[in-house]
C-alpha cells in the first residue's frame, strides 16, 4: 500500500485550462453564462422592421393616395357638370359647391386640382360674360345718341356722370339741408338753407367749369329754374299726402334743392 501512495504521488497532476478562453472541443464560461463554440451555435435569427409592404430603400418616403378619398368626377372637362352645379347658379352656390367639395376630398391632389380649375373657369366666364354684356350696353347707348337730332346730341353734351362717391357725396349734403328746412319750418322760413345750397352749387360748378363767373350764373340759373317749377308742381300735389305744418314755400324749397342737386351734379 505504501508502494502504491508513493507512485500516486509521484505521477504528476493534470494542469486545468485557463476559464475565459476557447478549448479546441471544450465549452467556455464568459460571465457566468455557458458560451458555445461556434460549431455547436444554431443560425442567428432575423427581424426585418420595415414598415410598408414593399418598401424599398426610400419607401417610407413615398406617399400613397390608397386610402385617401377621390372625386370620382374629377377628370370631366365641363366645369358645371364637375362641380355640380347647374349653369344658371349664382356665384355664391358655386362656391358653396367648391368649398364643400374640397372638404370631402382633401388631400387628394388630383381632385383639389380638378375642383379649383373648375371654379376658376366658371368665375373667369362670369367675369368675361359681364365684361361684354357692359361693352354692349355702352355700344348700343353710344349707337342710339349717334341717331339723335342734332339739337338734343347738343343738350346731351352739357351733361356728364361723375364716380358714385360724389353722387353719393352731393346726395347726402342737399339731403341735410332739406331735412334741416323741414326740422325748422315752424320756426322761420328756408331763406337761410337756400342761399346756403346756391352757394354750394355754384362751388361745385366752379370746380369743373374753372370760371366763377359761369358757375354763378349757371347755378343761380338752376336755383331760378327749379324754384318755378316746384311752384308749378307743388299745387298738383294732393293734400292728403302734405303734412299740415308743411308750407307752399318749403315745398317749392324741397324741389328746388332737388334741381340744385341734379345741376352741381351732372352739369359740365
Amino acid at each position: 500500500m505504501q508502494a502504491t501512495a508513493a507512485a500516486f504521488l509521484a505521477h504528476p497532476l493534470p494542469r486545468l485550462r485557463r476559464i475565459g478562453g476557447w478549448g479546441a472541443d471544450a465549452a467556455a464560461v464568459r460571465g457566468g453564462v455557458i458560451a458555445l463554440p461556434p460549431r455547436l451555435r444554431g443560425s442567428r435569427c432575423s427581424i426585418s422592421l420595415s414598415i410598408g409592404a414593399g418598401a424599398g430603400a426610400g419607401g417610407d418616403r413615398e406617399f400613397s393616395y390608397e386610402h385617401v378619398p377621390m372625386f370620382s368626377r374629377y377628370r370631366i372637362r365641363d366645369p358645371y357638370k364637375l362641380l355640380g352645379v347647374d349653369r344658371d347658379a349664382s356665384e355664391e352656390e358655386i362656391r358653396s359647391a367648391r368649398n364643400f367639395l374640397i372638404q370631402q376630398y382633401a388631400g387628394h391632389e388630383p381632385s383639389e386640382e380638378a375642383i379649383e380649375g373648375a371654379y376658376e373657369k366658371i368665375i373667369m366666364k362670369s367675369y368675361q360674360q359681364r365684361k361684354k354684356t357692359k361693352i354692349n350696353l355702352k355700344t348700343k347707348l353710344k349707337k342710339r345718341v349717334e341717331e339723335y337730332p342734332s339739337w338734343v346730341k347738343a343738350l346731351i353734351g352739357y351733361f356728364e356722370v361723375p364716380s358714385m362717391d360724389i353722387i353719393s357725396r352731393r346726395l347726402f349734403f342737399f339731403a341735410f339741408i332739406a331735412g334741416w328746412s323741414i326740422a325748422t319750418s315752424a320756426e322761420n322760413g328756408p331763406a337761410f338753407q337756400l342761399a346756403i345750397s346756391l352757394f354750394s352749387c355754384i362751388y361745385f360748378l366752379n370746380e369743373k367749369m374753372k370760371n366763377l363767373l359761369r358757375a354763378s350764373t349757371t347755378g343761380f340759373g338752376v336755383l331760378v329754374g327749379g324754384w318755378i317749377i316746384g311752384s308749378l308742381l307743388v299745387p298738383l300735389v294732393p293734400t292728403f299726402i302734405i303734412p299740415p305744418s308743411w308750407s307752399l314755400e318749403l315745398l317749392t324749397s324741397l324741389v328746388a334743392y332737388i334741381f340744385l342737386f341734379l345741376g352741381s351734379t351732372f352739369l359740365k
